[in-house]
């Protein structure tokens, strides 16, 4: 019977294959543990299980991190090679995606589990996401003016990883914000976060304007890259649930500052705006399917599959809540639908990743092949 990591040469280069796309496993799985307790409000099953797997994901997400620490220790010119590698470097803008499930998942269920420390632990890691979703939001798209080569028909959904981080935060302030007082700091919190999602959807629209000109112009993407398609559900999912979240937030806050007018602008311009978002969601995710069932026969896992699941969730999370906001039954029946496809295909997803860690033949890092192949090039010189 063969070991697990068997298609690797020694265990050692797991950590020197480890990429940070790794992490898109921790945001869908913690998307779905956030999903979860939707199905059956009040089910102590259901909550149990959303717990769990929140929890476990926090194990994953620290086990990813201590990975990828090691690697920039051990092997630190191979992963410097990420910053000029023109499609592994946007998966950077996964880890801060990925701890902002984690920092969601104190505050939903963090607080029942371990008391007030939750909260804390929440308020905390926000800066810490931020800090991350900004500096990745903005040096790796600089990265890719100053020492990438990129062409339009090259181009695939994957641009809008780095960009994405920061509405993501956005959405997490607006959340944390609903368990600190009201005081300047939870104001500084809530402009805070509609800046990061300017900073964010804007230049995420501008990446899927293009993305439209380079599939009219170049068809769709290779089957290797087939599931990228889904990505774009997730500026546009999270960027509605950023505006409902921050709006529920923002009124009873601009009610204590003695803004109420502001305030109902805030909530009444979240519901308006976030609409309009998933109307051009919906057209995205008829495009992402018939994008994946015209490369159905084709298909070889990797880990772009879990391109499947977080933006979906986040849509299905901005879905839920506008349901919730606006008390219409017919809304929150789609977002169910929505939510039963999610976890069909997270399942679905890590069962395959499952396999691929056993038997190791998804540690692979792009970036070190070209890398090890310039060094290659280099010695046969004259």
């Amino acid at each position: 019977m063969k070991k697990p990591f068997y298609h690797l040469q020694q265990p050692r280069e797991l950590i020197r294959q480890f990429t940070p796309n790794w992490f898109t496993m921790v945001m869908g799985t913690g998307v779905v543990s956030l999903i979860l307790p939707e199905f059956a409000s009040g089910s102590t099953e259901l909550l149990w299980l959303a717990q769990t797997l929140w929890q476990i994901n926090i194990v994953f997400f620290s086990i990813f991190s201590v990975l990828y620490a090691l690697r920039w220790i051990i092997y630190p010119k191979e992963a410097q090679q990420i910053f000029s590698h023109p499609s592994m470097a946007l998966f950077l803008g996964a880890i801060p995606m990925a701890l902002a499930t984690l920092l969601n998942g104190f505050l939903k269920y963090g607080i029942d589990l371990y008391g007030d420390i939750a909260i804390q632990i929440a308020h905390s890691l926000w800066y810490v996401d931020i800090f991350l979703a900004v500096t990745i939001g903005i040096v790796v798209p600089f990265c890719m003016f100053s020492r990438q080569e990129h062409h339009l028909h090259n181009m695939t959904a994957m641009w809008l990883l780095p960009i994405v981080a920061c509405e993501v935060a956005a959405t997490s302030g607006g959340l944390l914000i609903q368990h600190l007082p009201n005081n300047a700091e939870s104001l500084g919190i809530l402009i805070a976060s509609y800046v990061l999602w300017g900073m964010s959807v804007l230049p995420a629209f501008a990446v899927l304007s293009i993305l439209m000109l380079r599939l009219a112009l170049h068809q769709l993407p290779s089957r290797e890259l087939a599931m990228s398609s889904w990505l774009a559900l997730g500026p546009i999912g999270t960027g509605a649930l950023a505006l409902l979240v921050l709006g529920a937030a923002g009124q009873p806050m601009m009610e204590h500052f003695q803004l109420h007018t502001l305030g109902m602008f805030l909530k009444y311009a979240g519901w308006l705006t976030s609409v309009i978002l998933l109307g051009f969601g919906v057209w995205w995710f008829a495009i992402a399917i018939l994008t994946s069932l015209s490369h159905a026969k084709q298909l070889a896992f990797n880990l772009g599959w879990w391109a499947l699941t977080f933006p979906l969730g986040v849509f299905t999370l901005a879905v839920l809540q506008l349901a919730a906001q606006t008390e219409l039954h017919a809304i929150h029946s789609i977002g169910l639908g929505l939510a039963a496809l999610l976890c069909t295909l997270w399942c679905i997803v890590i069962g395959k990743t499952s396999v691929g860690i056993y038997r190791g033949d998804l540690f692979f890092s792009p970036c070190l092949k070209s890398y090890l192949e310039q060094q290659a090039h280099f010695v046969r010189q004259p």
